[in-house]
């Protein structure tokens, strides 16, 4: 009797990403892909439905992205087994994919040798996190926690703000804008607005379109 092949579902909002990611995986002879999704609902749906081994979830989706979407699928499903993939690459993405139940988080620039060695052992039960990815999340724990209003700032700061914009849209004083973003960057051990934009991009705390 044959083994029974690793059943995988992909969710990625962009049609070529699955396709790629498809040809990838099913060139293993014990990798078949079940189902595939476009958003966060369907991703919900399909895992009803099919009930995979793993579940390769895209962080940036339409409607629930990728942490909703693996919190809810967690929730639902305690067994479920999921990798996050993303383009993205900052320690705040890292430690909230893994927070939402994710077993694992890829670069979507994964060497395919890898992703099959990631999808084999998370399959197993194993634990796997590459040493880049590692590396990421063991800085994020170590960075001091900003507080929601501090991070509002830096993501204002980030896009390019003066501090007379950043007060106008969050509704506060110029004056307070300046404490707070003087908490930022003595936080972040920045020197400058500009250094403490580029940590908070690399961090994953400020995507850029």
């Amino acid at each position: 009797m044959s083994t029974p092949k690793l059943r995988i579902l992909i969710a990625d909002d962009h049609a070529l990403v699955r396709i790629g990611l498809r040809a990838s995986i099913e060139m293993e002879p014990d990798f078949s892909v079940v189902a595939e999704a476009g958003n966060g609902e369907q991703t919900l749906a399909q895992y009803r439905k099919h009930l995979p081994d793993v579940a390769l979830i895209d962080l940036r989706m339409p409607g629930m992205d990728g942490i909703q979407t693996t919190t809810a699928l967690c929730r639902e499903f305690p067994q479920a087994r999921v990798i996050v993939i993303s383009t993205f690459k900052g320690g705040d993405d890292i430690l909230r994919a893994m927070q939402a139940g994710a077993k694992t988080y890829l670069p979507k620039s994964v060497q395919r040798e890898e992703l099959i060695k990631a999808i084999r052992a998370i399959a197993r039960g194993e634990s796997y996190l590459p040493n880049a990815v590692a590396s990421r999340l063991a800085e994020r724990l170590r960075r001091p926690d900003l507080t929601t209003r501090e991070l509002e700032v830096l993501r204002l700061v980030a896009a390019g703000n003066s501090n007379k914009d950043i007060a106008a849209a969050l509704s506060i004083e110029v004056g307070t804008v300046k404490l707070h973003v003087g908490k930022v960057l003595e936080k972040l051990h920045a020197r400058d607005r500009t250094e403490a934009a580029t940590m908070a991009i690399q961090a994953g705390l400020v995507w850029l379109e």
